[in-house]
């Protein structure tokens, strides 16, 4: 059955500051990031498009190894708390050892350390998943209890609400690392974010991107998020021309969504922002680890006021009892 459109009239906000001048002193900045294959392949896109704009910059790239990378050997959700791929190389930014940090935003938790944000969202690549399956047979035709690798309880949810037969295994480790798994582990298939998958120029290996009916992206999902220290005017004036102000805008109603909701990896929640003109429309839901009970909405509304639409849509969810899930997931 088709959802309804919401349709929620806002009054925009008034026009952003006036940009600060900035000194022209710099001459150095140091770019934190994982050490992954992919991780590293966007930290060097970003220090090439700074290079290219500020030919006069010495930029440098510092590999730290977060709580993520370290604990392989357990899920996501059983870890817990937030921030697992980010927190220690925001402690560098704030140290000072660093002067800006490339993640994922979809790593990003919505609150950050005092004195940080996110001063540039770039660009953002196709956000959906994608399936590789071992022998080029579709998630539709894939046989009765057909197992399929992810580390993602969003991703687990969203296909068991799909196909209730799958059995899904907990699947870790880098990009490169899970491809390797899906022949080691005799998977019939395995997902991940079509992102990273081009970013590595690794087309070859998609048998299918997944429609978002029946899986909604992570937040923030394909983009990158350029970190950096408030008030560090340099530093922010030389990333601003890589923040792209649709994706920013899309992204903006998705954390704020997320953040309403209080969600992180130990929960399947997903939202996805999609502009048409000057409209934006949000899809989001929020499930079971077990996708039997899943719960799913959509909103629109001027651009101008992303993060409350991100906001409302958190509400209307909640509404339709999605704070029981939340409540059930956290108990356990």
């Amino acid at each position: 059955m088709r959802r309804k459109k919401r349709i929620v009239q806002i009054e925009p906000r008034c026009s952003t500051p006036e940009r600060p001048k900035i000194r022209m002193n710099l001459q150095e900045l140091r770019i934190g990031t994982r050490g992954s294959q992919l991780a590293l392949f966007q930290a060097n896109w970003v220090r090439e498009q700074l290079i290219q704009a500020h030919p006069h910059l010495n930029v440098t790239l510092i590999k730290i190894k977060t709580t993520g990378d370290r604990v392989q050997d357990a899920p996501l959700a059983k870890i817990g708390g937030k921030g697992l791929f980010v927190k220690e190389i925001e402690e560098a930014l704030i140290e000072r050892r660093i002067d800006l940090a490339v993640h994922s935003v979809k790593d990003v938790p919505t609150d950050l350390p005092e004195g940080l944000h996110l001063s540039a969202i770039t660009k953002r690549e196709d956000p959906r998943d994608v399936f590789i399956s071992k022998d080029g047979t579709q998630l539709r035709n894939l046989p009765q209890r057909a197992k399929i690798g992810t580390s993602s309880l969003r991703r687990q949810a969203q296909l068991l609400h799909f196909r209730s037969d799958f059995e899904m295994i907990p699947l870790r480790g880098n990009l490169d690392t899970r491809l390797k798994k899906l022949k080691a582990m005799n998977l019939d298939g395995i997902i991940l974010a079509c992102a990273g998958i081009r970013r590595l120029g690794l087309e070859n290996r998609i048998t299918e991107i997944v429609s978002t009916e029946i899986s909604l992206p992570a937040i923030g999902q394909g983009a990158l998020g350029i970190e950096t220290r408030m008030g560090d005017q340099e530093v922010e004036e030389r990333v601003r021309f890589l923040n792209d102000p649709s994706s920013a805008m899309a992204i903006a109603a998705e954390r704020a969504f997320l953040k309403r909701l209080g969600g992180g990896c130990q929960v399947p929640i997903a939202a996805f922002g999609q502009i048409r003109g000057t409209t934006l429309q949000i899809d989001a839901m929020v499930a079971t680890t077990d996708g039997k009970r899943l719960i799913r909405d959509q909103i629109e509304g001027p651009t101008e006021n992303a993060e409350e639409l991100g906001t409302d849509l958190a509400e209307i969810l909640l509404n339709k009892g999605a704070g029981e899930i939340l409540e059930e997931v956290y108990g356990r």
